[in-house]
């Protein structure tokens, strides 16, 4: 990714912060330790390591774009799901907010940010939640399938 880009959206982090706990606050809770309230304070944290990331990151990348993946949870329940999409979120449209301020981007460039904050989002969720699933008590259960009432209520 680009320095500018990087710069850019380290210069939006309070903006950024904002967004992930608002969408983490419109997100539906399965487990206690996914209340907003016991994840946002994980925010700052993450923040740094992404732009760590994203720092160290090459320039460009000569593979096809990072596909959406979400990492792997038997049971799922791991509040880190709900918690690292909607980080995703934000992240991605803070850097939608700072590509549309840049006149004349290239679109190679565009699509290279987004790759690489897509790549670095996915390996730093990955990392986190198979760790929390490794101690999880549920994790030899299947996921259990929402009630028909569940899934018509959103």
């Amino acid at each position: 990714m680009q320095d500018e880009f990087v710069r850019a959206l380290i210069t939006r982090r309070r903006e950024i912060h904002a967004r992930w706990e608002v969408l983490l606050r419109i997100e539906r809770v399965n487990t206690p330790l996914a209340n907003p309230d016991a994840l946002v304070f994980m925010i700052d944290w993450t923040l740094d390591e992404v732009f760590n990331a994203l720092r160290h990151a090459p320039a460009k990348r000569r593979h096809a774009p990072a596909a959406d993946h979400r990492p792997e949870c038997p049971c799922g329940r791991n509040p880190l799901l709900v918690y690292f999409a909607a980080g995703c979120q934000a992240l991605e449209e803070a850097l939608v907010l700072v590509q549309a301020e840049t006149p004349g981007l290239d679109p190679d460039n565009r699509d290279n940010a987004f790759s690489t904050l897509k790549l670095v989002m996915r390996e730093i969720s990955r990392r986190e939640i198979e760790s929390f699933c490794s101690i999880c008590q549920y994790r030899t259960q299947p996921c259990p399938t929402p009630s028909p009432a569940h899934v018509h209520a959103h």
